[in-house]
């Protein structure tokens, strides 16, 4: 039984979540890859006809103009390439042969022969998902991650002196800054935005096994490692980020090591993104952060106080299935037997479901940071709870006035037991030093024993 309604879609990217990653439809959709396989063979018509000593002819700007018109396919052109489909049960050479029909009513009529000209379908769908992923990236991912950016160098900059407590190994442990910590994750995750926007992705037009050969059988005095470099880089644009960038040394397929790599930048800041869900989902248990409570939702089914981190858990949740097909992506496609298998094909339809997720995901986490408030007073009152992270502190003072065993006797005071600033005091007024090192230690409180955290935090 067919039926479009959403709640009997089989994957919720087109169900439960379709209006929450609907921006990457006009990338990723079926109908996407067949708008850029007929942009490419477009494209490619074109160049050829820039090529001298091929024997076809120069088109006007007009032609020019009416080719990219034909291969920008519309909603019906799609459906119309689905049924040559019907009949070649090859989804490439549909594209073809309606282009050609189309163009066939067109003063470029005697010239459609040259569409696909010396090229197999792995030039065509290699480019095309090359360009795919250009788009879906400069377009969408890349600006979705700037916007969590944004929002997490805001809080470091807001709470850039606000101090809290560490834990290493789930202990207490020298203060930080809360807007250090956001800053921490703003950093991490700049350095992956950075990577994407400078990213290449190789692409390739050299026929059916890399070598150029039916394009040399018939035209061996054309450079075609010139016109390759040349194509590849027509089809950059202007003042976006990530590019295509010619790859002359290949099989019949592209390697894909640049899907790989850019796979693995994706993941990695997925990975940074886990993180820091983890982290929030901790301060909200111990309500040092807030979540606002939303009129009429509810948390729990059965306890009514509850305001769930759902937010930041959904957010956890999809970037690890987002991560789960982005690590096989990275790990399958740069593997083809001999010359060409087909197995990489119906793995790379997958591409817009992974950056689904990722994008479900990041969406989730920025309405969870909406939601937020910061409990100052849980932050520094869980600080002043634990004086003992000061007895780093003193023993590194300790030691830098040559005071023996410093660090042994700060362990025989506070180690596996609480202590109070109290009996801090009643040590230091034992030590043997002077008086201007002992008023020194005492200044010391969980609250100043910061650091550089707010200097950093600034950054």
């Amino acid at each position: 039984m067919k039926s479009n309604n959403q709640i009997e879609s089989l994957s919720p990217l087109d169900g439960r979540y379709a209006e929450k990653v609907s921006a990457l439809r006009p990338y990723f959709s079926e109908a996407a890859l067949m708008r850029y396989r007929a942009q490419m063979e477009g494209e490619y018509l074109i160049a050829l006809s820039e090529t001298k000593g091929l024997g076809l002819r120069a088109f006007t700007a007009s032609e020019k103009e009416t080719i990219r018109t034909v291969c920008t396919l519309s909603s019906s052109d799609a459906e119309a390439v689905k049924v040559f489909e019907a009949t070649t049960n090859h989804d490439v050479k549909a594209v073809e042969y309606f282009l050609k029909e189309q163009l066939a009513k067109t003063s470029i009529k005697n010239e459609i022969e040259w569409i696909h000209f010396g090229l197999t379908s792995e030039d065509a769908n290699n480019v095309s998902y090359a360009l795919m992923l250009r788009d879906g990236l400069n377009d969408v991912m890349i600006p979705a991650l700037e916007s969590i950016h944004s929002k997490l160098k805001g809080y470091a900059k807001e709470y850039a002196k606000l101090p809290m407590l560490s834990r290493t190994h789930g202990q207490s442990a020298s203060p930080t800054t809360l807007g250090k910590e956001f800053a921490v994750y703003s950093f991490r995750l700049e350095r992956q935005i950075k990577m994407l926007k400078s990213f290449k992705i190789l692409a390739k037009v050299n026929g059916a096994t890399g070598n150029y050969n039916a394009h040399m059988s018939a035209f061996p005095k054309v450079d075609w490692m010139s016109f390759s470099k040349k194509f590849i880089a027509s089809l950059n644009v202007e003042k976006k980020n990530a590019q295509l960038e010619a790859n002359l040394l290949t099989t019949q397929i592209e390697s894909h090591d640049t899907y790989a790599e850019l796979c693995d930048i994706i993941r990695r800041a997925n990975t940074i993104l886990v993180d820091f869900n983890q982290d929030m989902w901790r301060y909200i248990s111990d309500a040092w952060i807030i979540q606002k409570p939303k009129a009429g939702e509810i948390g729990s089914s059965t306890m009514p106080h509850k305001v769930n981190p759902i937010d930041f858990e959904n957010s956890e949740g999809n970037l690890g299935m987002a991560n789960a097909m982005l690590m096989y992506f990275a790990t399958k496609l740069p593997i083809s037997r001999l010359q060409r298998d087909l197995s990489d094909s119906t793995v790379e339809r997958n591409f817009g479901s992974a950056f689904g997720y990722s994008l479900l995901a990041y969406g989730s986490l920025e309405k969870g940071l909406s939601k937020i408030a910061v409990s100052e007073t849980a932050i520094r009152g869980a600080l002043a709870d634990h004086p003992e992270v000061i007895a780093e502190a003193i023993q590194t003072v300790l030691r830098r006035e040559k005071v023996a065993m410093p660090y042994e006797k700060l362990k025989e005071l506070t180690r596996g037991r609480a202590v109070t600033m109290a009996e801090f005091k009643t040590f230091i007024e034992a030590l043997d030093v002077t008086p201007a090192v002992k008023k020194e230690l005492l200044a010391f409180t969980p609250e100043n024993y910061i650091g550089l955290a707010a200097k950093l935090a600034l950054k």
